[in-house]
């Protein structure tokens, strides 16, 4: 009998008070053979009402395996990633926005090459496969091209997506790294340390994507771009340190 193993999802949240519960509801009822959720939602100093969703819904179904972490303030979803990575418990670990802009049914996908021995870390891409995609904004889309671009020029990748949210990892691999970006330079820093493992194996996997507008919810803003250029070059030729 194959041994059941475990994924920590990680939703780092702030002001998803319209959504947190259907996020929730949508993992709690997937059901992937072999496999158990530990579900964490980081509540990253909402003042909305993310945090009394949160608790009414784990109040409400006490056989689920989510668990609340709150920030005592606002510090940036990198922040609030890290705070999960320390208190995640599973064999493999995935990030979750709260948003229903990922489809936590493709979550299979993902683990597949994990599962099977050939992958250490698999990204989700928007832009390989065919897959429904949400068309939206064309500068958004091209920002995107052009930091994976770089990142995988400072990096040596053939990435698609190196801004997608949904990176799956081995446990064991994440918990090691070194990691300290408090917002959107998560993506790029991560990518860059994972990248400098010896032997390090990396798996894409096309996956769908439900993009939501500005008036929808989505937070990240061009300041974010200019922030991810400076981690894309910082990380890839200064700031060398991989390991905790």
């Amino acid at each position: 009998m194959n041994k059941q193993e475990k994924l920590s999802v990680i939703i780092p949240v702030f002001n998803e008070e319209r959504t947190i519960k259907s996020i929730l509801r949508a993992l709690t009822s997937l059901v992937i053979e072999g496999i158990d959720l530990d579900v964490l939602v980081v509540n990253d100093g909402s003042t909305d009402r993310t945090r009394a969703e949160v608790d009414e819904f784990v109040e409400n179904n006490p056989t689920t395996s989510v668990r609340l972490l709150n920030q005592l303030k606002n510090m940036g979803k990198g922040a609030a990633i890290r705070r999960g990575i320390g208190e995640a418990r599973g064999d493999y670990l995935v990030v979750q926005d709260a948003d229903l802009e990922y489809d936590p049914k493709e979550f299979t996908e993902l683990l597949a090459p994990l599962r099977n021995g050939v992958a250490d870390v698999v990204y989700g891409s928007r832009f390989m496969g065919s897959k429904p995609h949400r068309i939206l904004f064309f500068w958004h889309s091209l920002g995107n091209r052009m930091l994976t671009f770089l990142s995988n020029l400072f990096n040596n990748l053939n990435l698609t997506d190196m801004e997608t949210c949904y990176k799956m990892f081995r446990t064991d691999i994440i918990k090691q790294i070194y990691l300290c970006e408090n917002r959107f330079g998560f993506e790029p820093e991560v990518t860059a340390k994972i990248a400098r493992i010896p032997e390090i194996r990396i798996y894409e996997v096309g996956i769908s994507y439900y993009g939501r507008t500005y008036s929808e919810g989505k937070k990240i803003i061009w300041k974010d771009g200019f922030r991810a250029i400076y981690c894309i070059v910082k990380y890839g030729l200064f700031s060398r340190r991989i390991y905790k």
